[in-house]
């Protein structure tokens, strides 16, 4: 063999193997999804299964609470309770084994959609380099949610404007924007566009729950007059969190789990979360969305 054959199919295996990388890059690119909850606990309730899912199959994801959470309980309050609930997020997020729980230091129950919030929000977006943003529609009964849901929406588009927010770089690409399951009607119910199987990430969900005991043992109980029923023994504790706040399967989440997953795994499930595509920001056809979610086995 000469030197200039050698040289040639040396050069063409250093190619192949380029593009091979590539390739292979391209493949494995990792998500990166954000959901913006109101309050510490909101988004571990609403997602905690998929952010689980997301997190086993090594993709990036981040959980913001949008306000300190400084007024949510019958006993405690202010700065002592704010450092609590951020303690609480931050144990949550290493059982879901997601990257980051952060929480705005904006007060419970006083959010308003101002440009301040809504530059922190966009900078949220546009640090984390999300491909899919996830929060609550701006139906609901707490100001703090219905304003979370609109100041997520003000940045849906906003994000990809460079003179806005100037002092971080903008995306450049619009995410998907996505809303949280609720139980709300009017002016029109949520709407189950991608419906996951959480039922093997049930458990993590839970054990996010769990982390949050000023709310899920505390707080919550006393709002619902339900605080005599919470166990005092911890080990009973959990028997009561799944008893609460396992949900049924609505028979629109049913049909969604069908359309993605087929009618025989789709009927089999029994835990799922689900997320409607927001009228803002990319919106993806079904099979990007098997792309964005990749958990999903679609039937067809």
């Amino acid at each position: 063999m000469t030197r200039k054959v050698f040289l040639y199919l040396l050069m063409s295996v250093i190619l192949l193997s380029n593009v091979e990388i590539k390739a292979q890059n391209s493949i494995e690119k990792k998500l990166n999804i954000i959901v913006f909850g109101a309050h510490p606990d909101d988004c571990d309730n609403k997602i905690g299964g998929t952010a689980a899912l997301f997190a086993e199959m090594g993709h990036h994801v981040k959980f913001v609470s949008v306000t300190n959470g400084d007024a949510g309980h019958f006993e405690k309050g202010g700065g002592a309770l704010a450092k609590i609930r951020r303690a609480e997020a931050n144990l949550a997020a290493k059982r879901l084994g997601i990257d980051a729980y952060t929480v705005l230091d904006n007060h419970d129950a006083e959010l308003f959609p101002t440009l301040d919030v809504r530059h922190q929000i966009i900078r949220e977006i546009r640090n984390w380099n999300a491909d899919v943003v996830i929060t609550h529609r701006p139906v609901d009964y707490h100001p703090d949610h219905r304003y979370t849901g609109v100041l997520v929406q003000d940045a849906a588009y906003l994000v990809i404007v460079p003179n806005v927010t100037p002092d971080t770089p903008p995306l450049e690409k619009n995410p998907v924007f996505l809303y949280l399951q609720d139980h709300f009607q009017k002016p029109y119910s949520f709407k189950p566009d991608i419906a996951v199987d959480i039922t093997q990430s049930f458990n993590k969900k839970m054990d996010a729950l769990d982390a949050h005991k000023s709310q899920f043992y505390e707080w919550l109980p006393w709002t619902s007059g339900k605080l005599s029923m919470v166990p005092k023994e911890i080990d009973k504790r959990r028997e009561f969190l799944i008893s609460i706040w396992s949900r049924s399967i609505s028979p629109k989440v049913r049909k969604s789990l069908n359309k993605w997953y087929g009618n025989e795994r789709g009927q089999a499930v029994k835990h799922a979360e689900s997320f409607e595509i927001c009228e803002y920001g990319k919106q993806p056809t079904d099979e990007e969305i098997l792309k964005l979610f990749p958990m999903l086995n679609s039937k067809r």
